[in-house]
């Protein structure tokens, strides 16, 4: 949970200032949608980068072992995230400043698509039986707890150095230098995550798959050869999970702040700062209930909980022509939205770090599962505030749950065709 908070803080302060800060230091001056659409393209380029760091962290996790891999992706992720809070902007050194900030991305990415599976498994493969989904749900808190630390350090930077997003200009101090500390203060925690990694101690899964000689030497190879249909069902599994976050999370600031005019002509124009208290209300609900989530699935089984809640998403998303009209759209009602996106969000997200580990063998349940839920990153993450942004622009907000929904449509036939793994055992996948 530790080490996760930590990726996923270093993942999420980017994903901040992609709409808060990059548009409009690291891009050339113009059109301030064109600005932002090349923002949220080099955001998506982790979630490309994502899949190759779970194959390249994925070979060593299942040939070395979970422990040293996992110490391997933090250090990627934390000097790459360190390294974004030192870049020159557009004004200084023209179009190097978006290759660079394009590259400690990409390296982002790559951290992140190994630390994933690495934590999951982790968890799963020393759980106490029927306890699977609860032990597993802890290295799953480090995305609300990533995401809570992450927005609330730009809050309180923001706040200390009275910057508003909507009446500063480019020359305030949080846009010149201030933006940069949450970047910076990810190496005090990479630090701190370092020394808790460096304690562990391998699975006892890991460790007997070793002991009878079941290590093979190309994990990607013979999980394509023997696994491409967990491969296939794991990656949809995710895309609803993966969309549903990167719109509510990412996308909506965007439109909340008013970054993005509606077709209609009409943009919110909510503070961002208010913008962010709200995101830190609603993410508490994310936490609780990635709590609750792992106790329903061991209880009721991972499909049946999922089918539930991604046919909850489907209709959650088929709201937005009404919840998120900017005509009739307040602060009140956009906390609401937040809240009942990041409560499914909870919900669905707990229990996939059981469900992909539990579809795969120890010897390439490292590289399976990590391909899986990265995979789904680039079909539901990556394209998500993108599609979102350029939806609202040409059709409208409705049109945007629409997007939604036909992601959980993919997803609800995935978890159909999926078999109910709650009692199977890990060493006999």
């Amino acid at each position: 949970m530790v080490g996760t908070t930590i990726e996923f803080f270093d993942f999420y302060i980017y994903a901040t200032a992609a709409v808060l800060v990059f548009p409009t230091l690291f891009f050339p001056k113009g059109d301030d949608t064109a600005a932002l659409l090349a923002s949220f393209a080099t955001f998506g380029l982790a979630f490309a980068a994502r899949p190759l760091g779970s194959i390249l962290f994925g070979h060593f996790g299942d040939r070395v072992g979970r422990k040293a891999t996992l110490v391997g992706s933090l250090l990627t992720m934390g000097i790459a995230t360190f390294l974004i809070g030192v870049l020159p902007t557009f004004e200084s050194t023209g179009y190097l400043a978006p290759a660079l900030l394009a590259l400690m991305r990409f390296a982002q990415g790559l951290g992140l698509g190994g630390e994933w599976s690495g934590a999951a498994l982790l968890a799963t493969e020393t759980a106490e039986k029927g306890k699977r989904a609860w032990a597993a749900m802890w290295p799953q808190l480090g995305a609300p707890f990533g995401f809570f630390l992450a927005n609330g350090v730009f809050l309180l930077i923001m706040q200390v150095m009275d910057y508003d997003s909507k009446s500063a200009d480019a020359n305030h101090a949080f846009m010149t230098w201030g933006w940069r500390i949450p970047f910076l203060l990810s190496a005090i925690m990479v630090i701190v995550g370092l020394y808790v990694r460096l304690k562990l101690t391998e699975t006892p899964v890991f460790a007997r798959a070793v002991e009878e000689g079941k290590k093979v030497k190309a994990p990607l190879g013979e999980v394509l050869r023997t696994a491409w249909r967990p491969l296939i069902i794991g990656t949809f599994v995710m895309v609803a999970t993966y969309t549903l976050f990167y719109l509510v999370t990412t996308w909506i600031v965007s439109y909340g702040t008013g970054k993005v005019v509606d077709k209609s002509g009409i943009k919110l124009g909510i503070s961002y700062i208010d913008f962010l208290q709200m995101q830190l209300i609603a993410v508490l609900f994310f936490a609780v209930f990635v709590a609750v989530s792992g106790r329903l699935a061991d209880r009721f089984g991972r499909r049946l909980v999922l089918i539930i809640v991604t046919v909850a998403i489907m209709a959650y998303g088929l709201s937005f022509y009404w919840i998120l009209n900017p005509e009739s759209t307040t602060e009140t009602t956009m906390l609401v939205v937040l809240i009942a996106g990041l409560t499914l969000m909870g919900l669905t997200f707990g229990p996939m770090s059981a469900v992909l580990p539990e579809l795969f063998a120890t010897n390439v349940r490292y590289t399976g599962s990590g391909i899986s839920y990265n995979f789904a990153s680039i079909l539901g993450a990556a394209i998500a505030p993108f599609i979102a942004t350029w939806l609202v622009s040409s059709y409208g907000v409705g049109w945007v749950g629409v997007y939604l929904a036909i992601a959980g449509g993919a997803t609800l036939i995935a978890l159909l065709v999926m078999k109910e793994t709650r009692d199977v055992e890990l060493d006999q996948v």
